[in-house]
């Protein structure tokens, strides 16, 4: 552990702005901390390149840095994950390990760039980690986007409109940028001028940003689309795999659907994910029963659940995390079933090997879905979501480009337990939905379900853990964003000028 050593004052800015870039996170969601959470984290990296060993140290506080702050945040995981196997904590130790990994090579990049190539921090850290959050999110099959800074101020839409442009990636562009300027602001303080030019910039960058979102709040049309029903039937894990409950969880499920749309009238139900606790084949009761309750109710109903497509044998198989749509006439096969095209790793699939070479059946080794289809309804076109994919943000803008009025994100959540993980998950439909300028439904078997408009703005949010339905008007606009159209340019770009500050100061040094 003597390589992994550090003096104590470094310990000190590391659990600092651990804490602090924790409650800038749901369900904290202080507004404050957005701003200085990385201050701490850039005097280490200052502090490190004064060291004899300056690229050990910058490592080291790198590695650290990217443990505690991500050990903090995603803390839920081993809560999570523990319902699948015991061997959660080794999950859980190996994402934050990952992740710290990215970390600690950034501290050592941005540490090497400043002694090397003498290129202000105020460049390097804010490119850097915005390239970081991008390779994150392409890393195959873990990618893993959790949480962009930027999602932190999903709780404040007007200070987020301008993703609208530049997505959630710029936002935290932004975001890194203004905590690097106001850490060089305090450091270099005995220079005035160069202070007042710091501050001034934060302040002036704050003030067009809210100024932007102000005005984009009161010049978008939003245009009414209709009413939707989100179900919350709030099923228990132990329950949901409890085979002798199935039946019965369905008729929970049939009846909290029916209420909904006997008390709210609505133009289409949502039901979250696995909301259906089995396949459908090995449970030939159960889509009649949908279908009556479509038919009888004359509503079209979205549900999630399992589905499996054969091959020629009955051994010859993929099974699908998926979601299934039946029409007011009963009717689904006209529509294609959606399958579930960003997994989460482990539990629902074994990363970059063929899970059918370990026999992986009904766990671990779910099929990787295709694109998802756009459906149509008498209120909208739209896109659906499982779970997680929410945090996608190329799902979302795909659907938007080719038509989609609104999106469906479907949930189970009941695994995340009563942690910050469910209100970590929902905040990142708000960037969607701003992003693209659609409105969003989300059902969650246990919370938080929610109507989220193309402000960014959140309605009828539900509490965890209780079982209830809402209703709201889903709205969209006509407007086709900067953002939708050129995706995640900023992401990019980061990416491409960080190779750009390698090749540099690697030029330099030779």
């Amino acid at each position: 552990m003597k390589a992994l050593a550090l003096p104590k004052g470094d310990w000190l800015l590391i659990v600092a702005s651990s804490v602090l870039l924790t409650i800038a996170y749901p369900p904290f969601h202080l507004f404050l901390p957005s701003f200085i959470c990385l201050i701490p984290a850039i005097w280490l990296v200052q502090e490190g390149t004064g060291d004899p060993r300056p690229l050990r140290r910058n490592l080291v506080q790198g590695f650290w840095f990217g443990l505690i702050s991500n050990g903090f945040v995603i803390h839920w995981m081993v809560v999570a994950l523990w319902r699948f196997t015991e061997l959660s904590v080794l999950g859980y130790a190996a994402t934050i390990a990952i992740l710290a990994g990215y970390a600690a090579v950034m501290f050592a990049l941005v540490g090497w760039m400043m002694r090397k190539a003498k290129i202000s921090i105020l460049i390097t850290f804010p490119v850097l980690w915005t390239a970081m959050q991008w390779a994150v999110a392409h890393q195959g099959d873990i990618r893993f986007p959790w949480l962009g800074l930027g999602t932190s101020l999903t709780h404040y839409p007007t200070a987020v409109q301008i993703a609208d442009m530049i997505g959630a990636r710029g936002v935290t562009f932004l975001l890194v940028l203004a905590n690097t300027a106001l850490a060089l602001a305090i450091r270099e303080r005995a220079d005035r001028r160069r202070t007042m030019k710091l501050l001034g910039g934060v302040a002036g960058g704050l003030i067009v940003t809210l100024a932007y979102g102000v005005v984009r709040q009161r010049t978008i049309d939003i245009r009414p689309l209709g009413r939707v029903a989100v179900i919350q039937p709030n099923v228990q894990w132990s329950e949901k795999n409890d085979t002798a409950l199935q039946d019965s969880i369905m008729a929970a499920t049939l009846e909290l659907s029916r209420e909904a749309v006997e008390r709210t009238d609505p133009q289409l139900v949502v039901w979250p994910e696995s909301a259906v606790p089995s396949y459908f084949h090995m449970h030939p009761a159960w889509e009649p029963l949908i279908v009556e309750h479509a038919v009888s109710d004359s509503v079209p109903i979205v549900t999630g659940g399992l589905d499996v497509v054969w091959g020629e044998t009955r051994s010859d198989y993929e099974y699908y995390n998926s979601a299934f749509l039946f029409d007011a006439a009963g009717r689904r096969d006209p529509y294609p079933v959606y399958h579930k095209r960003y997994l989460v790793p482990i539990v629902e699939r074994v990363p970059f090997v063929n899970p059918r070479w370990f026999d992986l059946k009904w766990f671990g080794g779910f099929g990787v879905g295709g694109p998802g289809a756009i459906y149509e309804r008498g209120i909208g076109k739209f896109g659906i979501l499982i779970c997680y994919e929410s945090i996608f943000e190329d799902l979302s803008r795909r659907y938007r480009r080719e038509g989609a009025d609104f999106i469906i994100n479907i949930t189970n959540d009941a695994w995340y337990g009563e942690t910050a993980a469910p209100h970590q998950h929902a905040a990142h439909l708000v960037m969607r939905a701003i992003e693209n300028r659609v409105g969003i439904a989300r059902a969650a078997n246990s919370g938080i379900s929610e109507f989220v408009d193309p402000l960014g703005r959140e309605h009828k949010r539900t509490r965890l853990s209780i079982r209830t339905f809402e209703s709201d008007i889903v709205a969209t606009t006509d407007v086709i964003t900067i953002y939708t159209r050129l995706g995640d340019w900023v992401g990019l770009l980061a990416v491409l000028m960080t190779i750009g500050l390698v090749g540099y100061t690697w030029r330099l040094k030779s």
